[in-house]
This record gives structure tokens, C-alpha cells and sequence, in this order.
């Protein structure tokens, strides 16, 4: 049993590789340091990469993910280049002992690794060498290999990771204009995990409660009493139930509504949106349903008819005011599908692409 392991790498972005790397180091030592260190130019922010990381590995007994940046050159045979990642290295090793409350703890006595560096690093660091998988036959795939066609290996990808990869397309528009139907079509289209719009949930779970207040008799929906708490929980549950269905499906998510477009409903209802609804996530495409061409259908719980028009516009104005990718759909069924399927087609030949790495 060793005292302290090392793992070291880019993971950029983490997979079964690399998981497979961390466990057996920790199953062998009492305490394992996963030292993920990005460069300035990689575009998986490094913070992302350390938090599914955590997420994946937060059973591990004594495993600790510490982030940090290194932008040195990479050259296996310049003694002094190899001293400016290896002062990074005892720097983030140091960062655990802090964190562990014990500086003397810093020093590691083995390093496990699948790279032709790690034997080298292992011996610059006064540790032993333990080479895991270094042929890439128990668990053939690569960070390369994922970087370069993503959707080809999600199943090497680990649930986090795939919250944090996948390519979200969210379906908005006004009451009764097919965000339901038209998400739905094209969720099946992909074979994609498919989120319900959680608005609908709500109110009608809103609707029975103020029913059982009454004493059991309901209420107009006209008389029902909307508050920013209810956007809140509306767009809190939306993105959680969002995030549930990224972990869990393939590269492609498609969501009748999402947290942001809660802040809209928030101002149809309200008169004003309100900063506690507000929410900083962006998917990767919004699809509007037009609502021209499309009948009003009244299912007891829609109310409006009259202001369809008005959040049409609405969703063009604050979507186009957010900078984030949209398209507007219009037409027959089976146009609004076509199109839809066109714009998430162009996405996913755009949404894998990653910036190369320094390489030696």
C-alpha cells in the first residue's frame, strides 16, 4: 500500500481511461493527488474538467482533484523545461497538503500514469513508477480520439462529463404554438433524451393545491395567483431535470423550455421579469415555433390566445438581445421539423470541435 499517489494529466476532456488510471491508484494508496493541468489555449475551461472529475470520482476514498495551469512548452528532452513542469507539479502536490490541513504530507511516493513521461516524472519526483494500461487495451480510447469525433465514443464518457459536453437544443415559443410536439419529433428523430417542460408540470400541481386550500373546490385558472417564487421553481427544477437527462443521454438534448425561458413566462404573467429568475446557462441552440399558421387549441389550462403574438416577438427580441444561437421555425409540421432537424444538424457538425493541445 502506498502513502501518497500521484495522477497526473490534461484530461481534456476526462474518460473511462482516465477513471480507470484514478481508481487504481486509490486502491492502492492511502491518499491519491489527480493533478489535472490545462493549458491557456484548450477550450474545456480547466474548472469544468476538475468538477467532473470530482463528480465522478467523489467515492473514491482519499482522492482530491486539484486544478492549475501550465503553459510551459512541452519538450521530454530539455532538463529545464522538464524543472518548469515539474515546480507546477510539487506546487499542486503542496496545494493538497494545505487542503488536507498537513504541508509535511506534500511528498508522493509513487506515481501511476498510462504516458511515456510518467516513469521520468516519477523519477524527477523521487517516486516509484506504476505503468497502468499504456497500450490502451483495457480501455481503448484516448483523449485525441474523443476530441476528434466526440459522439463516436460518449460511451466512454462519464456522466458529468457528458452533462458538460453534450449539445443542448431548447424548443420556446408562445402557448400552443408546438414547442411540445415539435421537441418531442425531433428528440425522436435523434434518439435523444427528451425534458418536458416543466411550466406545465407546475401548474397544474398549482392548480390541485389551490384546490385542496379551497376546501376541494377549484378554482378559475383566471384566479390563480402567480409569484416570482413559482418562475423560480419552475426554472430550478427545469434545469435540474435538464441536467438528470444530459448525464444520462447521448450527445444530442432536446428541452421543451429551459430555466431561461422561465424569465420570459415570469414577464408574461407578472408584467416584469425579475432578477432572481435570471439564469446564466446558454445551450448550444434555441429553436422558436412561430405562431403564425398555427390554430389556438384550448386544453383547459392555456389563457393565451391574445398575447401569442406578443411573446413571438418577445422571444425574438430577448433571444436576439442574449447573443446565443437561434433559429426561428415556421411553416406545416413537417417543415418545422425539417428545419429544426437542418439547424441541429449544422450544430453537431460544429459543437464537437476542440483546440489542440501543446504537444511536444
Amino acid at each position: 500500500m502506498y502513502e501518497h499517489a500521484l495522477v497526473l494529466g490534461k484530461f481534456y476532456p476526462p474518460h473511462a481511461g482516465h477513471h480507470r488510471l484514478i481508481r487504481v491508484a486509490a486502491v492502492s494508496s492511502a491518499r491519491t493527488t489527480v493533478a489535472v493541468l490545462a493549458a491557456a489555449v484548450e477550450s474545456i475551461p480547466l474548472a469544468d474538467r476538475v468538477a467532473w472529475l470530482s463528480a465522478e470520482h467523489a467515492a473514491d476514498a482519499g482522492v482530491a482533484i486539484v486544478g492549475d495551469v501550465d503553459d510551459h512548452p512541452i519538450d521530454y528532452h530539455d532538463d529545464a523545461i522538464w524543472d518548469l513542469h515539474v515546480g507546477i507539479v510539487r506546487a499542486v502536490l503542496a496545494r493538497r497538503a494545505m487542503l488536507d490541513g498537513d504541508p509535511r504530507r506534500a511528498p508522493v511516493d509513487v506515481v501511476f500514469s498510462s504516458e511515456d513521461y510518467g516513469a521520468e516524472l516519477a523519477s524527477r519526483l523521487g517516486a516509484k513508477h506504476v505503468a497502468v494500461d499504456p497500450d490502451r487495451t483495457a480501455v481503448p480510447v484516448s483523449g485525441t480520439a474523443i476530441r476528434a469525433d466526440t459522439p463516436a465514443h460518449w460511451d466512454q464518457l462519464a456522466p458529468a462529463t457528458r452533462t458538460g459536453l453534450c449539445a443542448r437544443v431548447v424548443v420556446v415559443g408562445a402557448e400552443s404554438t408546438g414547442t411540445t410536439t415539435l421537441s418531442r419529433a425531433l428528440a425522436d428523430h435523434y434518439r435523444a433524451e427528451w425534458v418536458a417542460e416543466e411550466g406545465r408540470r407546475h401548474t397544474e400541481d398549482k392548480f390541485t393545491a389551490a384546490t385542496a386550500l379551497a376546501g376541494g373546490v377549484p378554482p378559475r385558472l383566471d384566479d390563480l395567483v402567480w409569484t416570482v417564487g413559482d418562475f423560480v421553481d419552475v426554472a430550478r427544477r427545469q434545469s435540474r431535470e435538464e441536467d438528470r437527462a444530459a448525464g444520462r443521454g447521448g450527445p444530442l438534448l432536446v428541452c421543451d423550455n429551459d430555466a431561461w425561458a422561465a424569465t420570459v413566462w415570469c414577464e408574461r404573467y407578472l408584467g416584469a421579469a425579475h432578477p432572481v429568475v435570471a439564469t446564466e446557462r446558454r445551450p448550444a441552440l434555441y429553436l422558436l415555433t412561430d405562431h403564425v399558421g398555427v390554430p389556438f387549441e384550448q386544453d383547459g389550462w392555456r389563457d393565451g390566445e391574445h398575447r401569442r403574438e406578443w411573446m413571438t416577438g418577445r422571444f425574438s427580441e430577448l433571444l436576439s438581445a442574449r447573443g446565443v444561437p437561434w433559429v426561428k421555425v415556421t411553416g406545416d409540421r413537417e417543415e418545422r421539423l425539417s428545419r429544426a432537424v437542418a439547424a441541429c444538424d449544422d450544430l453537431l457538425t460544429r459543437h464537437f470541435r476542440f483546440n489542440d493541445p501543446l504537444t511536444a
